[in-house]
């Protein structure tokens, strides 16, 4: 129990003085990176050899994620004290960072458990590129943008519900000013829908866009509006980011003891 204690300990995110656990961090950050740099890599045309060493990094990642799996399952009952032990480990298995260790290494084993065509094979390649988001574990850089839009997830869908009431009701009305001047372009309300996207965003694509003095007149309003309405959701996401890094200073200046790396009341 003690050895199953430790080693929860130290793949979860290091506490102050456990080195141990920090080097284990530092060391998976490290290869998720990496594996993601191999992923882009994997687009360019490559010698053989240099092609042969990223096979070989990619099978010793891919060992080394397995085991950090196995070993997060099996002490999934320490991360679930009130659960029962198998809940526990169903618990865990069934959350979002799991599935996303799961995904990080099932495309390398599948093709040795059931038989897949190349095609097939060459699109769950991509799936490594989810290692990305096991960063999460082991900086709170993630966990900040997440607790962001948790914290403001009700202002945040106002405005974008709002954002997309316009959208709809800018893309009907152009749909129906331009469709008579050009049915080619604006064919139905998708085709308007996607012009009030590139507008109120202020992207402006080029692609699709109106010839009437009445549309232009509506492209000119949306366009003025969306400087405004889409740059609600940025402020309120800034604004979280203010506040989360306020309450993290706070958070640190809590003190540690020394002993357990446990917080101080």
């Amino acid at each position: 129990m003690k050895i199953k204690k430790r080693i929860f300990e130290i793949i979860q995110v290091a506490k102050p003085k456990d080195t141990i656990s920090r080097i284990f961090d530092i060391t998976l950050l490290s290869l998720i990176i990496l594996n993601v740099c191999l992923v882009i890599a994997d687009t360019f045309s490559l010698p053989e050899q240099v092609r042969t060493v990223f096979s070989y990094i990619e099978n010793i990642s891919v060992i080394i994620f397995t085991i950090e799996y196995i070993l997060r399952v099996w002490t999934a009952d320490l991360l679930y004290p009130k659960e029962k032990y198998f809940i526990a480990k169903i618990k865990y298995i069934f959350s979002f960072l799991a599935i996303i260790d799961l995904l990080a290494i099932l495309p390398f084993y599948l093709p040795y458990i059931i038989p897949i065509d190349l095609r097939v094979l060459r699109m769950l390649r991509i799936i490594r590129l989810f290692r990305i988001f096991k960063i999460n574990r082991y900086t709170d850089a993630l966990s900040k943008i997440f607790a962001v839009f948790k914290s403001k997830k009700h202002e945040l869908l106002s405005s974008i519900f709002v954002v997309l009431l316009l959208m709809i009701v800018a893309a009907v009305l152009m749909y129906n000013i331009e469709n008579t001047a050009q049915p080619e372009v604006f064919k139905n309300a998708f085709d308007a829908l996607w012009w009030a996207l590139a507008t109120l965003t202020t992207v402006g694509y080029g692609d699709i866009y109106p010839v009437t003095v009445l549309g232009k007149i509506l492209s000119a309003i949306i366009a003025l509006l969306g400087i405004g309405l889409v740059a609600v959701p940025t402020g309120i996401i800034s604004a979280g980011f203010v506040e989360e890094i306020s309450d993290s200073k706070q958070e640190k200046e809590k003190k540690y003891c020394p002993y357990c790396g446990e917080k101080l009341e």
